[in-house]
């Protein structure tokens, strides 16, 4: 469990990133991160680290795939850690 968490907190800290990186390249319209791989990286645990920088930046929030998808990546993450703890 504690590799895990460990794992989680890394995940979410390259989200949180890498959300705040793509604002500001798209604020100096410069070469942008991927769609697929912002969502990918919420995908990968990163959900959380995902939503604050949707949030904090303010970006992809008018993209409904971001505003559905990162949320569900929360809640399929927080159900598998549950099952996991329950078990």
């Amino acid at each position: 469990m504690m590799y895990l968490s460990i794992y989680l907190i890394v995940v979410n800290l390259a989200a949180f990133s890498m959300y705040g990186i793509d604002k500001q390249k798209a604020i100096r319209h410069q070469w942008r991160i991927s769609e697929a791989a912002l969502i990918g990286v919420a995908v990968l645990g990163g959900g959380i680290g995902a939503f604050l920088g949707m949030r904090i930046f303010r970006h992809k929030t008018k993209h409904v795939k971001f505003v559905l998808g990162v949320p569900v990546c929360i809640l399929l993450w927080a159900a598998g850690i549950a099952y996991i703890i329950m078990k």
